[in-house]
């Protein structure tokens, strides 16, 4: 019921990920990252407790392999679980439990990795992964090629409602996280690539506004001069 992946961008050390599930909210449980660690995605009869055992690994010095085995090694039901992570240096690494939903398969690349399950069929990750790899410009737009490509090979074998992105830098909260949590009849990626639009060129001006909000550039909000 859900497909996603976990990247980096190695011109900017930022890391990022992005998701798309038949269930409601989908990021809200299963995206997780941190600046300077990586990023994580926890799916398939999820267990959110995942994500942050994980990063954590990852911020105590594992690689993506070590981490993701350390953290599946805390659950008694990892036979259910999917995760997939990418570690500061690039490297990846998933774990498919053999009780994965429906047709379920997995695809690493170049500083990314792509996952899912309850898909439409086996193609969808590597198409993913073809998609980030070749896709120019920043981790966001090579994110939203990646799910659009995935969605354009399948998908899921049924319809999608939510989808969500999240990037972080060098602060400590993301610096962009956008959702769409639920959607009956409008495809959610489509909708959440054009957050991404409208988001990208405010995104550094947001960290300004946090670090240095005298320097700030206008809201353009009625009342701001």
């Amino acid at each position: 019921m859900t497909f996603s992946i976990v990247a980096r961008c190695a011109e900017t050390g930022r890391f990022g990920m992005a998701i798309a599930s038949s269930s409601p909210a989908v990021a809200a449980r299963c995206a997780f990252a941190h600046a300077g660690v990586g990023a994580v995605a926890s799916q398939n009869v999820t267990n959110p407790a995942l994500g942050p055992l994980t990063l954590s690994r990852l911020q105590a010095g594992d690689d993506a392999a070590a981490a993701v085995a350390a953290a599946i090694a805390t659950d008694p039901f990892a036979a259910y679980r999917q995760v997939l992570a990418i570690d500061a240096k690039g490297r990846t690494a998933i774990h498919s439990g053999a009780q994965a939903l429906g047709i379920w398969t997995q695809a690493q690349g170049r500083d990314c990795a792509a996952g899912g399950n309850l898909l439409a069929n086996d193609g969808v990750p590597a198409a993913m992964i073809a998609a980030f790899e070749t896709t120019t410009g920043a981790i966001g737009d090579r994110l939203i090629a990646a799910m659009q490509a995935g969605l354009t090979q399948g998908g899921e074998a049924g319809p999608v409602h939510s989808a969500g992105l999240l990037i972080v830098d060098e602060q400590p909260w993301p610096w962009a996280e956008l959702r769409i949590d639920w959607l009956d009849d409008t495809c959610p990626i489509a909708a959440l690539a054009r957050a991404w639009e409208v988001y990208k060129p405010q995104a550094d001006d947001y960290v300004t506004r946090a670090l240095a909000p005298a320097a700030a550039p206008s809201y353009g909000v009625p009342g701001d001069e």
